[in-house]
């Protein structure tokens, strides 16, 4: 786990041993939760890789940063951070607590859609049902943006932007000292950016994209 040390926050200063820790300043259940996130494998649009993690919202964390990609396009990007604290925290209702963004542009039609913050919102749930994985206290927000250009840059097209912040609890593991099936929360999310991109569903090392009854979103392909 030497390398993923670089992209966790948290009790690290000297990695010395501390209660319920198992030698390395980490958890065990966060460093089983690490290395399960580590070996996700999605659709090969989907490109993960490290972010340095915040430091102020648990005692450890982790982060991800997605991109969904197509012929050489950039269709959506966003962030994924796995929080724990061992001791939990009130509103997350356990010991773990996943934070994510995701963006992508929006064709002008779609942009003015009054159905799609809730069809957008129901990706997210779509997906983590899909994948069967509990969760609890979801919370989130779903925004819609447009840029207008004037003067010199008056030849330019609008350009919209779909956003969705959203943050939940994963039910945690049998074993109240073991990691919550995180793998499959980020499975899950990757579902949802390429929802947001507007990939149709297709098969990857991961899994499928889940095709929603509700599906509504940009359609680049």
């Amino acid at each position: 786990m030497a390398a993923a040390r670089t992209r966790m926050a948290g009790n690290t200063d000297g990695m010395e041993s501390t209660d319920g820790t198992d030698g390395s300043g980490f958890p065990p259940a966060f460093r089983d939760a690490v290395a399960a996130l580590d070996a996700v494998r999605h659709r090969p649009e989907v490109r993960l890789a490290a972010l340095p993690a915040p430091k102020r919202l648990a005692p450890f964390a982790y982060a991800l940063e997605a991109t969904v990609e197509y012929a050489d396009e950039e269709l959506a990007d966003g962030r994924f951070v796995l929080l724990h604290d061992p001791d939990g925290q009130g509103s997350w209702q356990g010991t773990f607590r996943v934070v994510t963004l995701g963006r992508a542009e929006l064709e002008a039609e779609m942009a003015v859609d009054p159905l799609l913050p809730e069809v957008t919102w129901s990706w997210l749930t779509g997906a983590l049902e899909a994948r069967e994985v509990g969760y609890g206290a979801p919370s989130g927000t779903v925004t819609r943006s447009g840029s207008y250009f004037f003067g010199g840059m008056a030849d330019r097209t609008p350009q919209s932007e779909l956003e969705i912040r959203a943050s939940w609890s994963p039910d945690p593991a049998e074993r109240p000292d073991a990691a919550p099936d995180v793998a499959a929360h980020l499975g899950a999310w990757c579902d949802v950016l390429c929802l947001c991109a507007g990939l149709p569903p297709g098969n990857g090392d991961g899994g499928a994209v889940v095709p929603l009854p509700q599906r509504r979103g940009p359609q680049h392909m």
